[in-house]
């Protein structure tokens, strides 16, 4: 009876370390969304998405003729743990073609006098900001944590019951 008291408190406190809740998809259906006309001229938006170390990952619509900076911008810009020296665009073209485009920001935001280009975003961009490497082994030694804390728990409980 104490052993199965014991598995299913470690089970417990493994699910709620490790669980991660669900979310639904977002089809976006057109490349361009009709938003009315300002200023005599048609406005179009496009969906462009948004991953990674940015304060606000997900799903964009905004004026189709927007870059890169900007769409940072609206994301609540990088997270520390950003790294700017190679974000990266995913295009899909009509034929499903699939292009990556590699933009060093950091160069940008560092040299005053930068030949860097900040791409224009089509219809369907996916951009991706990318963890440093010292936020890939933060993400480890946290898992591990974890870990010795279960382990912990299970020898403290398993004493107990004795």
């Amino acid at each position: 009876m104490n052993r199965i008291l014991i598995l299913a408190f470690l089970i417990a406190i493994i699910s709620g370390l490790y669980g991660q809740a669900s979310s639904g998809g977002f089809s976006a259906g057109s490349a361009y969304s009709y938003s009315g006309t300002m200023n005599e001229q048609d406005q179009l938006k496009i969906y462009v998405y948004i991953w990674g170390q940015v304060m606000k990952p997900g799903l964009y619509i905004v004026p189709d003729d927007i870059d890169l900076l900007s769409v940072l911008s609206l994301a609540g810009g990088p997270t520390e743990n950003a790294k700017l020296k190679k974000i990266r665009i995913v295009r899909n073209d009509e034929l499903g073609k699939k292009t990556i485009f590699w933009v060093d920001l950091k160069k940008y935001i560092e040299v005053e006098d930068s030949n860097v280009e900040i791409p224009v975003l089509k219809p369907g961009d996916t951009i991706i900001v990318s963890g440093t490497s010292f936020y890939a082994f933060a993400k480890v030694a946290d898992f591990f944590s974890k870990v010795a804390i279960t382990l912990s728990v299970y020898n403290t409980v398993k004493n107990l019951s004795k």
